[in-house]
């Protein structure tokens, strides 16, 4: 009798798919994707069952730009929308990329997208606060107009032009949970929680409504894990591991820490807001709901890093 795999969330960033600016196309992407679930191929065939959740900062940005330069053709994407449409096209290209991955490595495995919608708290604090950038840049005068039309929040960003921020709300229920587990369960690798997820509130008839604003993927992915019987929940980023004074002479990359420990490093300004900070937050997050740990590494050291060879562990404090 065969035992059961363990189960694993892997959050990839958007930013993971296009590795510089000569290299955005879809094309490009689907070739960073290849060798993302190179990886996650390898980590399944050492006895694990991995759940993929991705980023679409990026992805979604371009169809924004998009919906602007054709609004006097076209009616303009609602930003839901376009998490909706880049959760579908990016599990497209998991899925393909999995499929023939599976097919080389002798496995008789399908891979699935469920589009996901994540509720969210209609009286979140982050909606009388937006702070998260999206699309494009434009000139001072564009974004007045924007602004006094379309009653969009724009801030100045830092000399490159003024921008569009919106809400980025804590998620607070995955929606399809019980779908995403259903296929788990029947042998399915599945893509979900997407960007985060698709932002939903629920009115008070209970009914399901989009609203203008971003989930942070690493926060969305912490839910989904910690919303199924996970054993590892791990996110994917840049470096192989995180360190507090980062860059600095007294540098220190970390390889166990605990949820306390995390929190420290955090308070005292270690991790970037707008890069490490989210993902240490995430771990902890995702550590103090289940007590299982969490690893924050590179793609290429992953499967080293799952099996506490590299990376930065998060665990739960001792008792």
């Amino acid at each position: 009798m065969t035992s059961t795999p363990k189960l694993a969330v892997l959050a990839v960033g958007g930013n993971a798919l296009i590795l510089d600016e000569k290299h955005k196309t879809v094309q490009d992407q689907y070739a960073a994707v290849v060798e993302c679930m190179d990886h996650v191929v390898a980590l399944m065939r050492d006895g694990w069952n991995v759940v993929v959740t991705h980023g679409n900062g990026p992805q979604v940005g371009f169809i924004l730009r998009r919906s602007e330069l054709s609004r006097h053709e076209l009616h303009e994407v609602p930003l839901d929308s376009c998490g909706a449409d880049t959760q579908g096209a990016i599990g497209y290209l998991f899925q393909k990329a999995l499929v023939n991955a599976f097919k080389k490595a002798g496995m008789d495995r399908q891979a699935v997208t469920v589009v996901t919608q994540v509720e969210v708290d209609a009286n979140d604090p982050a909606f009388k606060k937006p702070t998260k950038p999206i699309g494009s840049f434009m000139p001072e005068a564009d974004a007045r107009v924007k602004m006094e039309k379309e009653g969009w929040t724009m801030v100045e960003d830092a000399g490159r032009g003024w921008r569009r921020v919106v809400a980025s709300p804590l998620p607070k229920r995955i929606v399809e949970r019980d779908a995403i587990l259903t296929l788990i369960d029947h042998g399915f690798t599945v893509i979900a929680v997407g960007g985060g997820g698709i932002p939903v509130v629920q009115n008070a008839a209970g009914e399901l409504n989009g609203v203008e604003a971003v989930i942070d993927k690493d926060f969305g992915g912490a839910l989904l894990a910690a919303s199924l019987p996970v054993d590892l929940f791990i996110i994917a980023t840049a470096v192989e591991k995180a360190a507090i004074n980062f860059r600095k002479p007294n540098e220190r990359w970390l390889d166990v820490i605990t949820v306390d420990e995390a929190r420290k490093f955090q308070s005292e300004g270690h991790f970037a807001a707008g890069s490490m900070g989210p993902k240490i937050e995430a771990a902890i997050s995702f550590v103090s709901r289940t007590g299982k740990p969490a690893v924050i590494t590179n793609l290429e050291s992953l499967n080293q890093a799952v099996a506490g060879k590299s990376g930065t562990r998060v665990v739960a404090n001792p008792k």
